[in-house]
């Protein structure tokens, strides 16, 4: 915690300052370089010691004044009654003892106020104080309670400041100094005048934001308190400035000033109270990049141009710019490019420049056999080169430049344009039309190439369906052979199993020995064979005695059926007249 009052200026500076103790009062001053000497090549991020007045306000002696330490507020009320009363004035912290059945309660955390006759007394101790015996509340008034840890408690000339770590208050003494309190507080009594917080400033967010306007950087936060006076016979009131709270990103600094010396702020949060501290610009130490529209430039045949160029940069030495009297880095570009552009232009024709339509400082160097390269190889052998070390002067390092857009004007220009259109034209056609002949051959590829897909799909079909089809057929012929198989060994054991049954009563008869069983089974066979051909069928004895008779006998009787047959098959086939054939009988 750091705090600052009268001549003091920043607070919660980074320490390791070396100070100097020149001035008559004895006080202690850091050692202030000149800012020239500061902003050197070798080490531009070295910040510079801030011309201030660094003792603590909270360490010095004062009357009435004490510091709130490790033991808290109680502790330092106590103090501050000790105090009192060894200087023979009345104490602040009430002798009243409390009690646990009536009376106004004071819990555990609080502590309560009294006005006794214009005087604060405090009442410390937890419980209920009555309203009797009336000897002790003569003269005195029950004003409320505070809780120990409120920031600010104002009551009858005795001040309590308690602030926590992001917190910064703003107070002025009774002979109008302004200090700042962080992360700490006091506990002070005013015997003439006052103390007056003026403002409790949470440091992480403050309300105003700086950027960058060329940009839109955010730069830093800022934030003013101001002090109210009446002034005049009318008693107007009047605000002044008496805080200015910064809150500064990392890799970002701010230029003060003090008089004629200029000083570097670092990244951090800060506080300026002395008048005589300027903050002059907020700078980021960071890559920024933006275009840059130049003003008209001619060309050695006069014809006017104008150019959109893009530029990156680095701000390394910030003291450097400032001191050069630029507020930012792109007001020192522009003036330095505006100049060597003009020079550069003022050496190139337009034909030159008109065929060449931007540049990249990382581009491959031309060998030079090109004339129409005139433009590109001076932009980047001259600009480039000459706002480089311009820029060092002000402590810049230049990363990148491009011209990303020219426009020319005048009569001139604009035939020429026209003229340029024309070719451009004509490069255009011809180059649709290389693009439109390649577009064909690639369809006419893709056509050849989706046919010979769609000839091998249909081949690989074709071979399927044929392997389907003789599939098919060995299928088919496997089981027909597999069927003529089956029958043939049905039949093969149909035959073979009605042998069987033939011989078996074969067998069955030959093995009857009974002649009259004999002859009832010869009778039973020819009632079945009367039975099977018909009771007026003739048979014929086949051999034995007689039998040449009854073969001569039938061969007659069939020659005669035969001659008798082929007569009858004879007339009809000769059809009388008038009488249609019948078709023979099947």
């Amino acid at each position: 915690m750091s705090s600052n009052a009268g001549a003091t200026t920043v607070v919660d500076y980074p320490a390791g300052k070396r100070f100097s103790t020149d001035d008559d009062d004895g006080t202690m001053h850091p050692i202030k370089p000149k800012a020239r000497a500061t902003s050197s090549s070798t080490n531009p991020r070295q910040p510079v010691t801030s011309a201030m007045n660094n003792v603590d306000y909270l360490d010095q002696t004062r009357p009435f004044f004490v510091k709130i330490g490790k033991g808290g507020l109680l502790e330092a009320l106590e103090k501050l009654d000790r105090q009192l009363i060894d200087a023979g004035q009345s104490h602040i912290i009430s002798k009243k003892e409390p009690v646990s059945w009536i009376g106004r309660e004071i819990t555990l955390g609080q502590i309560g106020l009294v006005n006794h006759g214009g005087l604060p007394k405090i009442l410390s101790k937890p419980g209920r104080y009555p309203p009797f015996p009336l000897r002790n509340w003569w003269a005195r008034s029950f004003e409320g309670r505070k809780e120990i840890t409120e920031t600010v408690i104002e009551f009858n000339g005795l001040t309590v400041v308690q602030v926590s770590q992001n917190q910064a208050a703003v107070v002025s003494d009774p002979q109008n100094q302004i200090f700042v309190i962080k992360n700490g507080g006091f506990v002070a009594l005013a015997t003439q005048g006052s103390y007056s917080v003026l403002s409790v400033v949470d440091q992480t967010h403050l309300p105003n934001v700086i950027t960058d306007q060329t940009t839109r950087a955010i730069l830093g936060h800022w934030h003013e308190v101001k002090s109210r006076s009446r002034m005049g016979p009318s008693g107007a009131a009047h605000e002044f400035v008496v805080a200015t709270f910064l809150d500064i990103p990392a890799n970002n600094c701010a230029i003060l000033q003090k008089g004629d010396e200029l000083e570097i702020l670092p990244a951090g949060q800060h506080c300026i109270t002395n008048p005589n501290i300027t903050l002059r610009k907020l700078f980021t130490r960071g890559e920024c990049q933006t275009e840059m529209p130049t003003k008209d430039i001619f060309t050695r045949d006069q014809v006017p141009v104008s150019l959109t160029i893009y530029l990156k940069w680095q701000l390394m030495e910030p003291l450097k710019l400032t001191t050069h009297g630029y507020d930012t880095p792109y007001e020192a570009l522009r003036d330095k490019a505006q100049s060597i552009l003009t020079q550069i232009m003022s050496h190139l024709d337009y034909s030159s420049m008109v065929k060449q339509r931007s540049i990249d400082p990382n581009d491959i160097v031309d060998d030079g056999t090109d004339p129409n390269t005139a433009f590109l190889d001076a932009l980047r052998s001259r600009a480039m080169d000459d706002l480089h070390s311009a820029a060092l002067e002000y402590g810049i390092v230049l990363k990148d430049l491009a011209v990303i857009d020219r426009q020319f004007k005048g009569e001139i220009a604009s035939t020429m344009d026209k003229l340029t259109t024309r070719a451009l034209q004509a490069q255009v056609e011809a180059a649709n039309v290389d693009r439109e002949n390649s577009n064909r051959v690639k369809k006419e590829q893709g056509s050849l190439q989706v046919a010979q897909v769609q000839a091998s799909a249909r081949k690989t079909q074709a071979d399927a369906e044929a392997y389907a089809i003789v599939a098919n057929a060995k299928a088919v012929a496997e089981a027909l052979q597999i069927d003529a198989t089956a029958r043939a060994e049905a039949t093969r054991l149909a035959a073979k199993a009605e042998a069987d049954a033939i011989r078996l009563k074969a067998a069955a008869d030959q093995d009857v020995q009974d002649p009259f069983a004999r002859e009832m089974e010869f009778r039973r066979n020819e009632v079945e064979k009367i039975a099977a051909y018909g009771n007026k069928t003739v048979f014929v004895p086949a051999g034995g005695v007689g039998g040449g008779a009854s073969d001569a006998m039938a061969m007659g009787f069939a020659a005669g059926v035969g001659s008798d047959m082929r007569r009858g098959w004879a007339g009809e086939q000769q059809p009388q007249v008038g009488t249609v054939p019948k078709a023979p009988a099947k």
